[in-house]
């Protein structure tokens, strides 16, 4: 039994390899060539852009301290061990625990 389709389609796999070798160094081209156009096209853009703030044109804080910010200390508290693993709903309120007032900070 003859197949022809099978020497006509190794005979045009063997032709093809130049070509998509080919095809595969202009593609990498064409990715650099979009990259080089994107990295350009960035610096255009910043530019433009206004300059960054200078440092004494940067936010200061209050003379009397930061607005209504708590500062806390947390109590330690560890995760219970055991054989078995733990799932949120074993847990003992974790994370919901009072806390006490840290020092404050505003004599600084």
């Amino acid at each position: 039994m003859s197949t022809p389709w099978i020497e006509i389609a190794g005979t045009h796999a063997a032709t093809g390899r130049g070509a998509t070798g080919v095809g595969l160094v202009l593609a990498g081209v064409v990715v650099v060539a979009l990259l080089l156009g994107a990295v350009r096209l960035g610096a255009g853009v910043r530019r433009r852009e206004p300059p960054s703030p200078r440092p004494e044109e940067q936010p200061r804080l209050p003379n009397d301290g930061p607005v209504r910010e708590v500062l806390e200390n947390r109590e330690p508290d560890e995760v219970p061990r055991g054989r078995h693993r733990l799932t949120p709903h074993r847990l003992d309120g974790h994370g919901t625990a009072a806390t006490r007032p840290g020092p404050s900070h505003r004599g600084k």
